[in-house]
């Protein structure tokens, strides 16, 4: 597919909510967290390249550039999708607790982004196609090719208030349900948000199009934060102001935000301007959407000075480029090129070029002034409808979304079982058993739902029945595993019990004879890299993990950055020394 011109930014955050995995983020960082077998970082990146975009960049922390720089030389995954090669950027001044919105005020951040942008989080599995809700962006909200802001040898291009005024270059962002769905998870966070319809489109949309999930968002904030604004007020208060500018506003609570972003470049003025916008989702998305319809907040914003200043970059204010370059005089509005395009008269402000001759009196010199209000360019939500055939959106930012999630993926058929009339998922692997051989029989283990890397070996009488098992694993004599997910080099005893449960990499749940009744039973349990379940440990809804590394009462935003406190603790000894589980 053809570049659209877009950027993408993917951030690679430490991941604390997983942080039984991610406890040493220079050596494994959240991004290289495998999801049904390969990394998590994968799939934002296969889905920019399916839609054409090429220029990619993955920010990071300095700490854990050089574990992902090698992934992506090393990793077999990583180095089969197309070219180029995405760019790690990690900026010194980013740590594992800043905040989203500060990443952008970064000058080397800045620097690199010359356009609009999409800007996704490394934990997204997406199956709907980025095309569709590219299309539905460029339909609704783009301007010509550099019509919305950019940077180019000669210098900025000009934002320009004539397009924005024609209803264009706004944003979109996406939210998913979290109910209805069998990659559902318990307690999981959502958002709520508040959406106007937009007006019905003269010609009606082609059969497939997004555009009757597609409206304007009103209203964004985080249902913990609703709770909290209804518990003080014993009510959620709304301003008549929004009931007077949109006469139907459906709100939901069941959503999450995917964090899937489509924004023009002028957003990163937004984000230098307004200085306390911490986060992305919370503050642009938020104060964004209520400044379309809450009159003098536009101009609170800066939002006027983004618009009808000049774009900045980290050189400094450099003029609009096609002025300068001489191509362009003055400022053209390019909506009104349009042939289907109409605009009602408005006052226009004097110009320097207005000079009256001279034996006009001052006194009777006419002085014009403009008051215009500030349009401000609509934020728009695509928000998908449960549905059993929905394709899957959803992050993967905890231990339950990421077996969850693996465990979805793995029942998709495999490419070596699917007929050439049959179009595969584009997350489909190339067997859903790598390594046949490595099998002992007799055993059981159900292809349906499983999926078994290379170098898999599995003992005589073993049951693996909806699992997830990454390469070179080995899984014992008649051990039972239901609804696991394995990474990489775990190791499970003979006659061992594991159900709902993740194994970190290179970890060992040991086995035994089994006499007397004993048994290693584990009941949705995670266990840290490198660890040591003792044989006989009978366990449930337990972290197997060592005390180091990041800390729980770190404050790190679900993306990776700065906002949430895991709520996890690490619990008592158990007699053995270092190991920990909660």
């Amino acid at each position: 597919m053809p570049s659209p011109g877009f950027q993408a930014l993917i951030l690679c955050g430490p991941g604390v909510s997983l942080n039984t995995f991610t406890s040493n983020p220079k050596e494994f960082p959240k991004a290289l967290l495998p999801i049904a077998n390969r990394p998590m970082v994968w799939y934002p990146l296969d889905w920019c390249y399916r839609m054409g975009i090429t220029n990619i960049k993955l920010v990071t922390p300095p700490e854990s550039a050089p574990a992902l720089e090698a992934a992506l030389s090393q990793n077999p995954h990583l180095t089969s999708l197309p070219a180029p090669k995405p760019d790690v950027l990690a900026p010194p001044e980013l740590t594992q607790t800043t905040g989203t919105g500060d990443i952008f005020r970064f000058p080397s951040v800045r620097a690199a982004i010359t356009g609009d942008f999409v800007l996704l989080p490394c934990d997204l599995v997406c199956e709907l196609d980025g095309s569709s809700l590219l299309e539905t962006w460029l339909i609704h909200e783009a301007g010509l090719g550099g019509a919305s802001g950019g940077l180019l040898d000669f210098g900025v291009v000009k934002f320009g208030l004539g397009g924005e005024k024609s209803g264009r270059r706004g944003g979109l962002a996406v939210w998913y349900p979290t109910k209805g769905s069998e990659t559902g998870v318990k307690n999981e966070e959502t958002d709520f948000i508040a959406t106007t319809p937009l007006p019905v489109p003269i010609v009606t949309p082609p059969r497939g199009s997004l555009r009757s999930d597609i409206a304007k968002l009103v209203y964004a904030i985080p249902t913990d934060t609703l709770k909290d604004i209804t518990d003080e007020h014993k009510s959620f208060p709304i301003r008549h102001r929004l009931l007077r500018k949109h006469g139907r506003v459906k709100m939901q609570t069941t959503h999450r935000d995917a964090h899937i972003y489509f924004f023009p470049y002028w957003v990163l003025d937004m984000l230098k301007v307004n200085e306390s916008f911490d986060s992305v989702s919370e503050d642009v998305l938020g104060w964004w959407a209520k400044a379309g319809w809450q009159e003098g907040l536009g101009d609170k914003l800066g939002l006027r000075e983004v618009f009808e200043g000049t774009l900045s970059t980290p050189e400094g204010d450099i003029p609009d480029a096609l002025v300068s370059s001489g191509v362009l005089e003055e400022e053209v509005d390019v909506g009104s090129m349009s042939s289907t395009w109409t605009s009602t008269a408005r006052p226009r402000p004097q110009r320097p070029s207005d000079v009256f001759a001279s034996r006009v009196p001052s006194l009777i010199t006419p002085t014009i002034t403009v008051n215009t209000p500030l349009t401000i360019p609509p934020i728009l939500a695509y928000v998908q409808q449960p549905s059993p055939s929905a394709p899957l959106i959803r992050r993967v930012d905890t231990a339950a979304a990421l077996l969850v999630t693996s465990l979805h993926l793995a029942k998709l058929p495999s490419l070596d079982s699917v007929d050439s009339r049959t179009t595969a998922s584009p997350f489909a692997h190339a067997s859903k058993i790598a390594y046949p051989d490595g099998i002992s029989r007799p055993s059981r283990v159900e292809t349906a739902d499983s999926l078994l890397a290379e170098n898999v070996t599995v003992g005589a009488k073993a049951n693996i029945k909806e699992c997830v098992i990454g390469a070179n694993c080995s899984i014992g004599i008649s051990a039972r595993l239901t609804r696991c997910l394995l990474m990489e080099g775990a190791v499970v005893g003979d006659g061992a019990q594991l159900t709902g449960c993740v194994l970190g990499r290179r970890c060992k749940v040991e086995g035994g004879e089994g006499g007397d009744g004993e048994r290693t039973k584990l009941v949705d349990c995670e266990v840290q890299e490198g660890n040591v379940v003792p044989w006989g440990t009978e366990a449930k809804n337990e972290k197997f993990m060592v005390f180091e590394g990041l800390e729980d009462d770190v404050e790190v935003e679900d993306d990776g950055y700065a906002a949430e406190a895991v709520d996890d603790q690490l619990g008592v000894e158990e007699g053995i020394e270092g190991l920990y589980h909660s």
